[in-house]
C-alpha cells in the first residue's frame, strides 16, 4: 500500500461535526479490519471489497487525519503509536454502533419488540392495565415503556420521538398528528358528603356556580374541559386549588375545600358524593394519537390496531 503525499485538505479541529462524520465514519470499519489482520489482502477478503479500494481508503483516512496510522512493508502493515491510540477509540465506537443496531432491531421485533405508550394519569389505575393485559393475550412478549403525563406534555414527547402512541383527552387536532376518537367518559360533579347538594343524584352544573372549585392546573386537558363546561353553563369557575392529579383533587373535595368535575374513580372514595351532571352534557372524549407519516414497527402497528378495535369499548364498565 503506497502512501503518497496529497494536496487534499486535512481535517482541522474546527471542522464541522457533520464533515468529520462524513469523512471518517465510512472508513472506520475498514481501518479496524486492516489493523486486526495487519494485512491488506486478508482484510479486503474479510470485508468483501477490492484490495485497491481498501488501500485507497486507508491512504485517504491518513491524509484526512494528517497522521500516519500504519507502518508499511508490502501488503503487511503494523500500527504506529498513533494508529494504536486511534484503534482503541474506533473499536469502542464500532461496538457502540453494533449495540445500537441490536437494540433497534430488538425493539422492532414483531414478537418481542417495544411500544412506547403514553397515557393520562386518570387512565393508569384501570384502563391501561386492562388494555395491556388484553393485548398481551395475543402478544405475550411485547414490551411496553409506559409514560403517564398530562395531554400537552405527551403530545410534546410524541413530537420529540419519545412516544409511539398516546392515549389522551381532548382528542388533539393538529396537522402533524393523526388522532382517532376511541370513547367518551362521563364527568361527575364531586362534592363533599356534607355538601348542600350531596343528597342529590343529578344536578345542573349551573347550580354549582357559586362554589369554590378544585381543578387541575392550566395546560391539563381536564382543566380546559372544566373551564369550557362552566362557560357553557353560564359562569367562570372560582378556582380555590389547582393540582396535578385527579385523586388529589378528590381528597381536597373530601376535606371540604371545594367541588370538582372529575371522571369516575377506580375505587369509591369516602367523604365525597359523585353527582351526574344533566346540563350541559359533561363528557370528555378519549382518543389515541400518533405522528403523521411516522413509520410503525410491527409491535407498534399491532398495538395501534388493537386500540382502534376497542373503539366504543375502551373504558372499563
Amino acid at each position: 500500500m503506497v502512501h503518497n503525499s496529497s494536496s487534499r485538505p486535512r481535517l482541522s479541529p474546527s471542522s464541522y461535526e457533520e464533515d468529520i462524520q462524513q469523512v471518517l465514519a465510512p472508513r472506520l470499519a475498514y481501518f479496524a479490519a486492516v489493523a486486526r489482520h495487519e494485512h491488506v489482502t486478508r482484510a479486503a477478503h474479510e470485508l468483501a471489497v477490492p484490495q485497491s479500494t481498501l488501500s485507497r481508503a486507508m491512504v485517504r483516512l491518513e491524509e484526512d487525519l494528517g497522521v500516519a496510522l500504519f507502518a508499511r512493508k508490502g501488503r503487511t502493515v503494523s500500527l504506529t503509536p498513533a494508529g494504536r491510540t486511534f484503534l482503541t477509540t474506533v473499536e469502542r465506537a464500532l461496538s457502540e454502533v453494533e449495540r445500537a443496531a441490536d437494540s433497534v432491531r430488538a425493539d422492532a421485533d414483531p414478537a418481542t419488540g417495544k411500544v412506547a405508550f403514553g397515557f393520562l394519569h386518570t387512565m393508569g389505575s384501570e384502563t391501561v392495565p386492562g388494555l395491556i393485559r388484553a393485548f398481551r393475550a395475543d402478544h405475550p412478549r411485547v414490551r411496553f415503556q409506559l409514560v403517564q403525563n398530562y395531554g400537552e406534555a405527551m403530545i410534546e414527547r410524541l413530537r420529540a420521538g419519545d412516544l409511539d402512541l398516546c392515549l389522551t383527552s381532548p382528542v388533539p387536532d393538529a396537522p402533524d398528528l393523526v388522532a382517532r376518537r376511541l370513547d367518551e367518559q362521563r364527568l361527575r360533579l364531586v362534592v363533599p358528603d356534607d355538601h348542600r347538594l350531596a343528597t342529590r343524584k343529578r344536578v345542573r352544573l349551573a347550580e354549582a356556580a357559586d362554589e369554590a372549585f378544585v381543578t387541575l392546573e392550566p395546560g391539563y386537558g381536564l382543566r380546559r374541559i372544566t373551564d369550557d363546561l362552566c362557560a357553557e353553563a353560564g359562569f367562570k369557575p372560582r378556582v380555590a386549588f389547582e393540582g396535578e392529579e385527579a385523586e388529589t383533587l378528590r381528597g381536597l373535595v373530601a376535606a371540604g375545600l371545594g367541588v370538582a368535575l372529575l371522571p369516575p374513580p377506580a375505587v369509591a372514595r369516602p367523604g365525597v358524593r359523585e353527582l351526574t351532571v344533566t346540563a350541559p352534557r359533561a363528557v370528555r372524549e378519549i382518543g389515541v394519537a400518533w405522528l403523521d407519516g411516522h413509520p410503525d414497527t410491527p409491535p407498534v402497528a399491532a398495538f395501534k390496531r388493537f386500540l382502534l378495535s376497542r373503539r366504543g369499548h375502551l373504558l372499563p364498565e
